[in-house]
């Protein structure tokens, strides 16, 4: 990508005078230049608003190395956060306060290491193609308070019941919080048009509209540190954790995508006309083969934590289904399918959850499916079985493969294959998936380390 692609977000004047217009009243008084390192985590300097053109000019600048895991050593020059102003974001609690989501350069280069930058580079290869990726995040999230011991537990005390998904009576207990979120989001123009209890004990899922894969992607990182905000505010925790509690339904972050055309919906078509009968285009099958081709390795970035894999298991936990995939699939309004049609014009990836970069999960599931469709990939029948139900022979007699078990065995995967490695390009000391992967190893090894309460309950007098 070219410096100008990174810097063209100053020369849009109309852009720039709507930031302009935004701050000149005076009531903002400060302005996040925000960034994302690998792990998702948002990191920022203030400014003060009348520093406005500075930074939108000259951007803010960061010792990278202290940021988080974004390709950066001590000896390293200054990243340079650039604002995008069409990510301009009022923070709906604190009206004095504004965000961008910036791209990072270094020396006046687009930085390689940096998420967002990655996925502006896979999208404009998708409009090279005639494409634009449209994203709808599902976010969930537990709501809990820290203990004195340490331990954690749902913030309402009274959410104890066995199948809680849905309970009028919970969600009318937090009905204070959720519906400051829920305002906020509206307030934002992202259109909160659904709030819900979730099928845990203190979690809970909050829905708006889909947008663009950059701008869902900017939105979705600005939702957690919105909700976890808001919950600090109140003493509490939001936890986006894909795993908080062994014996309840994980959070997931499932991605709703399709392929645009101006307004036209390339995955869309009358179910009439579909001889699967989902309501999908050929270009859709294509992309949706591309995602099974390539499920096992992009996996490692849609669910990238070791605690991920905790969530991505069959079985029901005492609240409920688990709701997670494990298995390569696709098929109908089924939730035991790792990618599903809940209506024609648009997949759900259920691999995805709280604990992804979203820019980098977006990016990976774009290239695995432009794969497909570059290589006319046919995805099979799909599947209308309770996948969590067959047996081990039943899915192999179906050609259904099992997705990683562990992020160890995910990262190998993603090492492997090409066309992930491709799109998410090259750094100046190699491949940034072999920087991924390198971080994420080291993650596996400090977790696998540790001795739990478990081993020590098992195999302590065991022998």
């Amino acid at each position: 990508m070219a410096t100008s692609d990174v810097m063209d977000h100053t020369s849009n004047s109309a852009l720039t005078d709507d930031v302009h217009s935004t701050i000149a009243d005076g009531r903002v008084e400060f302005l996040f230049a925000q960034f994302v390192d690998m792990h998702g985590k948002p990191n920022a300097k203030l400014v003060p608003a009348h520093h406005l053109d500075d930074l939108l000019t000259d951007g803010a600048g960061f010792a990278g190395f202290a940021a988080g895991d974004i390709g950066q050593g001590p000896e390293d020059p200054d990243l340079v956060a650039i604002p995008d102003p069409r990510s301009l974001t009022v923070l709906p609690w604190q009206p004095n306060v504004a965000r961008f989501a910036c791209d990072v350069t270094v020396e006046g280069q687009p930085w390689p290491y940096c998420p967002r930058t990655i996925l502006r580079g896979a999208l404009d290869r998708a409009k090279a193609m005639g494409f634009e990726m449209k994203v709808g995040a599902e976010l969930e999230y537990f709501l809990v308070r820290r203990n004195a011991d340490g331990s954690i537990e749902p913030a309402d005390a009274l959410d104890t019941m066995e199948q809680p998904c849905y309970d009028m009576r919970a969600l009318t207990r937090s009905l204070d919080f959720v519906s400051e979120v829920a305002n906020a989001t509206t307030l934002l123009g992202w259109d909160n048009y659904a709030t819900d209890h979730e099928d845990a004990n203190g979690q809970f899922e909050q829905n708006f509209s889909f947008a663009d894969a950059l701008t869902t992607c900017d939105r979705a990182v600005f939702f957690r540190y919105m909700v976890e905000s808001l919950a600090q505010q109140r003493g509490l925790i939001a936890t986006f954790m894909p795993k908080p509690f062994a014996h309840l339904t994980g959070s997931g972050c499932h991605f709703h995508v399709s392929l645009w055309d101006g307004d036209r919906n390339l995955f869309a078509r009358d179910p009439s006309e579909d001889p699967r009968g989902l309501g999908l285009s050929e270009l859709a099958y294509q992309f949706i083969a591309g995602l099974k081709a390539h499920a096992s390795a992009y996996i490692a970035l849609t669910a990238p934590t070791v605690n991920s894999y905790k969530r991505l298991a069959t079985g029901a936990p005492t609240s409920g289904a688990t709701w997670a995939p494990a298995y390569i699939s696709y098929g109908y309004n089924n939730r035991t399918q790792m990618l599903r049609i809940p209506e024609p014009g648009r997949i759900e990836d259920r691999t995805v959850d709280g604990s992804c970069n979203p820019y980098l999960a977006a990016t990976a599931m774009l290239a695995a499916g432009l794969d497909g469709i570059e290589r006319g990939l046919d995805p099979g029948e799909p599947n209308s079985a309770n996948l969590y139900t067959l047996s081990a022979a039943e899915r192999q007699a179906r050609g259904i493969e099992t997705l990683p078990e562990n992020l160890l065995d995910a990262v190998r995967e993603l090492q492997r294959d090409d066309v992930l490695r491709s799109a998410l390009g090259a750094t100046r000391k190699g491949d940034y998936v072999d920087y991924f992967a390198e971080v994420k190893m080291r993650e596996w090894q400090a977790a696998h380390e540790q001795i739990t309460k478990w081993e020590l309950d098992r195999y302590l007098q065991l022998f």
